[in-house]
């Protein structure tokens, strides 16, 4: 039963029809989430002791990094379950994380840029994280590169399912880099075996951030891979209903 499920969850036709019915409450859990937590977070959280408002980019830049990481093993484990189950869907996922999770990473590159000026005086430090999670940026762009300029697309997929997963061992070291080399960002202020150095009142609206991104992330991926099966599937005869469905009000008006 567990394996036939398995199966079901690759086949591209099921995943788009059963996310039809998800994608409204996703949105809506996203936005109401995002919303709370921003309100939160820049509005009511307190100003830290050392960095007074400026440290509120934390409730944008800290769960862009999140997600960012944890996106990237999304990647590479679609890509993984594609080589190894000779699946399409996998390879469809893998390739829609590519593009989010280098907006992502972006995303805290920049915002981590703007906390560091007034905080450190500088917008950009060659120390480690910055150096790892630019590298995380190029391997993110490198999987998009590779997957436009590849002659045949099946070669494409391995090709970067390949590259996802070599760029795993990018994920811990940027975790780990203020621990193993000096570095002007601080330690990990929310951690799984210790007490998280953070206060409550700016712990609970950042987690409620990182969920908040979770869902965006949740949402965006569905998104990017249901267009890319309507792309990969547009032949078949299954999406050649779908779309006649769609576009018959407008011929019959």
């Amino acid at each position: 039963m567990a394996w036939q499920w398995f199966h079901r969850l690759g086949s591209p036709r099921w995943f788009y029809e059963k996310t039809s019915r998800w994608l409204p409450w996703i949105a809506a859990l996203t936005a109401t989430i995002w919303l709370i937590s921003l309100v939160w977070g820049l509005g009511f959280a307190p100003a830290d002791a050392k960095q007074g408002n400026s440290y509120r980019i934390i409730f944008i830049h800290m769960p862009a990094a999140v997600l960012a990481l944890v996106g990237y093993y999304v990647m590479a484990v679609a890509g993984a379950v594609g080589l190894i189950w000779r699946m399409k869907l996998p390879f469809m996922v893998m390739k829609s994380a590519a593009p989010i999770g280098a907006g992502l990473t972006l995303l805290t590159l920049a915002t981590g840029s703007l906390w560091g000026h007034p905080t450190w005086g500088t917008y950009w430090e060659w120390d480690a994280r910055n150096i790892f999670m630019l590298v995380l940026l190029f391997l993110y762009l490198g999987i998009i590169l590779l997957q436009s300029v590849y002659p045949v697309r099946e070669g494409a997929d391995k090709a970067c399912a390949i590259l996802a997963l070599v760029g795993t061992i990018n994920v811990p070291i940027i975790y780990k880099s203020v621990d193993w080399w000096y570095s002007l960002h601080q330690p990990a202020t929310i951690k799984l075996t210790e007490s998280s150095t953070i206060h409550p009142s700016m712990f609970y609206p950042l987690l409620l951030s990182i969920l908040a991104y979770y869902c965006f992330y949740s949402l965006a991926l569905i998104l990017y891979t249901r267009a890319e099966i309507i792309s990969r599937e547009g032949r078949t005869q299954w999406v050649r209903a779908l779309v006649a469905t769609k576009h018959a009000p407008e011929r019959t008006g």
